[in-house]
């Protein structure tokens, strides 16, 4: 597989919860949609469609159309950023029992989902001391960027997010006059799910961030946000800032976790490796086999070609459903 370099990617995060019937079709269709020139991930279930793919402009809106002209799909909610780089390296279309798994029966996302707020009225609803703002992405993703104030569930994966409501966050709303909830996500498809989980729990005054995170670093001038640090995203860009541009963390090709300038400096960082993060929880073995993975992919990189194989590394899925 050739490495294009020289025109900027199309990056597409598209989602919608809708009805589907026979997930085997839809995902071939999808991948013939997708043909050789569109890479990502997407995900396919009863509840409808999730993922993050790439390629050339006319080849992107060409999937995007084609998902747009399925019944129950003509409002798929996608955002749309570029990469210098291929930000993934081959299409994978997976048949899953969740688009985003959080072990929840019976929720739906499309009639009980919270009220949806703009990115433009997000400041205003999360800076009322009314308001309790709660993160429902992974410890991981937290720890790279937030909003001010907001509670972090440091939940490992989404389908920790109802035990921790349960444990936590349902004491957080304990109050005289119970507190508007104000929720967000990377791209809001999380927020669709909890939302609708705070909602069956008895939980009414429910709001969450329309578009998600991208949404708003994208439509809110950087001098207004009241956004800190950068986003994660599940591709190779790994990190994004204000206009959704690229953002300083790498990706440790032992654990998948992302990296800081700062972790980059430490003793226990060694590029396509480990990380301080995972250092110790590495065999001598599995270093050396991640070393031989690093040798092969610069290798593969100076003939000019994409080194598929263990690329994508070990340990935390890049799944967009987890």
């Amino acid at each position: 597989m050739t490495l294009q370099t020289g025109t900027p990617w199309q990056v597409a995060a598209l989602y919608r919860f809708a009805p589907i019937g026979d997930c085997a079709a839809v995902r071939d269709r999808l991948k013939a949609l997708c043909g050789s020139e569109v890479r990502g991930i997407l995900l396919v279930a009863t509840e409808g469609i999730n993922g993050t793919i790439a390629g050339p402009d006319a080849a992107v809106q060409m999937v995007i159309d084609g998902i747009k002209a399925m019944p129950g799909f003509s409002e798929l909610d996608v955002k749309y950023s570029t990469a210098a780089t291929p930000p993934f390296l081959r299409l994978k279309v997976k048949i899953k029992a969740e688009i985003v798994t959080m072990g929840q029966v019976g929720l739906d996302p499309v009639r009980q989902a919270g009220t949806y707020v703009s990115p433009e009225d997000w400041n205003a609803l999360i800076a009322d001391p009314d308001t309790v703002v709660i993160d429902t992405r992974n410890d991981y993703e937290g720890a790279i960027g937030a909003f001010a104030g907001a509670v972090q569930p440091n939940t490992r994966s989404f389908r920790e997010f109802a035990d921790w409501f349960e444990r936590e966050g349902r004491a957080l709303l304990d109050r005289p006059t119970p507190p508007r909830v104000a929720m967000y996500c990377t791209g809001g498809i999380r927020c669709e799910k909890s939302t609708a989980y705070l909602k069956a729990q008895g939980v009414q005054d429910v709001h969450h961030l329309e578009g998600g995170i991208l949404r708003y670093l994208e439509a809110v001038p950087e001098e207004q946000s009241l956004w800190s640090g950068e986003c994660f995203v599940f591709d190779e860009r790994v990190a994004v800032g204000h206009g959704l541009t690229p953002g300083t963390h790498s990706l440790c090709r032992g654990c998948r976790m992302p990296v800081s300038e700062a972790d980059r400096a430490s003793t226990h960082y060694v590029e396509g490796v480990c990380c301080p993060r995972c250092h110790d929880e590495r065999t001598e073995t599995q270093k050396a086999r991640y070393a031989e993975r690093k040798r092969q992919m610069q290798i593969a990189e100076a003939r000019g070609v994409a080194h598929i194989g263990e690329v994508m590394g070990t340990g935390r899925s890049a799944d967009p459903a987890e």
